[in-house]
């Protein structure tokens, strides 16, 4: 697996702090209007303030915490389904066949086309939110799975049914071994979709949550708090792939060895 040298950690580091003092230089000076780029300053103090204080009866962790349970949820029913009906589909084209199209007509569609639809069926609380951060995950994790099992080598396959081997036995011990690397990519790409789509899952009747707060926060004109809010996601979303990466790591050691 690709890991960074030295240099290529102090050349990412480097561009991070390059952003930062742009910012600072920016909003120090007055070149564009403070209202709608804070300072560094102002955001860190809108941290402190939020962290003590809370927005709007919740703290920072307790926003952060409502979103991360709503996506963590929904990120852990699409890998117990998507992965197997994914690794099922690829193997079997019957199955596939009965799958495809569903997932194809909606994987395109913008969340809030039929959020709308979610929230009447089941209700304004966590159901529908976590209805759609699924949604959002399932596609990208079974089209994955999918790719994954069909550019298997076929010889493979045969070679364990001719030593005795049953369909279970293959799919446990030759094809999922061998989609592990292409399934935690699926994961990855799944769990930054499902990111992005939680604002969208807390933009109706929702009173908590990091999406929520930055939407509140938009009405206010609090740009300091927009601001926080943008790099809390951003910092929160490197952290959960950085996450998987370990995992993957110890679980598929031999990526990037062959």
């Amino acid at each position: 697996m690709y890991r960074k040298t030295a240099t290529e950690k102090i050349l990412s580091w480097g561009t991070a702090v390059s952003i930062l003092f742009l910012w600072l230089i920016v909003s120090e000076f007055g070149m564009i209007d403070q209202n709608l780029v804070p300072t560094p300053q102002a955001v860190f103090a809108a941290f402190i303030e939020i962290m003590e204080n809370g927005y709007k009866n919740f703290t920072l962790l307790e926003h952060l915490g409502e979103s991360m349970k709503r996506l963590v949820i929904a990120f852990v029913l699409s890998c117990v389904t998507a992965v197997p009906l994914g690794i099922a589909s690829g193997y079997n084209s019957r199955i596939r066949a009965i799958f495809e199209p569903i997932i194809e007509f909606y994987r395109p569609l913008p969340p809030l086309a039929y959020y709308t639809l979610l929230v009447l069926w089941m209700g304004i609380e966590n159901e529908s939110k976590i209805s759609l951060l699924y949604l959002a995950c399932f596609a990208p994790a079974y089209i994955s799975c999918v790719s994954a099992v069909i550019k298997i080598r076929e010889d493979y396959i045969n070679s364990a049914f001719t030593v005795g081997a049953s369909r279970l036995q293959v799919i446990v011990h030759v094809i999922f071994p061998a989609c592990l690397p292409d399934i935690f990519t699926g994961l990855r790409t799944s769990l930054g979709v499902a990111y992005t789509t939680l604002v969208s899952a807390e933009m109706v009747a929702a009173n908590s949550g990091i999406g929520w707060m930055v939407l509140d926060a938009s009405r206010y004109l609090r740009s300091d708090i927009i601001f926080l809010g943008i790099i809390v996601m951003g910092i929160t979303g490197i952290l959960l792939d950085r996450g998987i990466q370990l995992i993957e790591r110890r679980v598929v050691p031999w990526k990037g060895k062959e």
